[in-house]
């Protein structure tokens, strides 16, 4: 028997491992967060299927998503990412990694863990939604608005509030499998 899943996922195995197992599963790890929310930010303007070929071509690039090592990134370290056909080669984005990771390191300061403060944007639960099909779900939401405005306000580039969400939906804090998909969590099978 096929499994039903979200309409947006194709036929290439690595695109369908990656909605069955990380999609929409919440995520708490802080420096896993960090790198998903940077990858998403790499997305702009272009498709996820486009990143997340080059995950681990990016996840080599940028020393693991570490970004105790990301802020010491200088001219040369640029220059090498530029050169890197691994990855999207675009000079803001990569540039925004190395300031996001100087925040991301302010937030962990500041609010002592970076999971904890992104979790706390859905109340620090996640969000079950009951969408039948792609159509109804939206580009943004009020949790999303917040969450782009207050990383924005700490320095935070390349995070709009339709990245902020996509990055909501990937980490598990929303969970927008289709009503149909057999993804769908337990808690929102019992709901719904």
């Amino acid at each position: 028997m096929e499994l039903t899943r979200c309409d947006w996922v194709n036929a290439d195995p690595v695109y369908i491992a990656y909605h069955d197992e990380e999609w929409g599963k919440p995520l708490v790890d802080d420096l896993k967060l960090f790198e998903l929310l940077m990858l998403e930010g790499m997305q702009a303007g272009l498709s996820w299927y486009t990143v997340l070929k080059k995950r681990e071509s990016f996840r080599e690039a940028f020393d693991g998503f570490d970004p105790q090592k990301i802020v010491l990134y200088g001219e040369d370290k640029i220059a090498e990412l530029m050169n890197n056909e691994g990855i999207i080669r675009n000079r803001l984005k990569i540039k925004s990694i190395i300031t996001n990771a100087e925040i991301y390191l302010q937030i962990c300061r500041e609010e002592g863990s970076f999971a904890g403060y992104l979790w706390s944007f859905v109340g620090g639960a996640q969000v079950v939604n009951h969408w039948n099909t792609r159509a109804e779900v939206p580009a943004t939401t009020p949790q999303s608005d917040q969450m782009s405005k207050a990383l924005k306000r700490k320095g935070m580039k390349f995070v709009g509030s339709t990245i902020c969400y996509a990055f909501m939906q990937a980490s598990g804090m929303v969970d927008d499998h289709m009503m149909d998909c057999f993804c769908r969590s337990n808690k929102a099978q019992a709901e719904g």
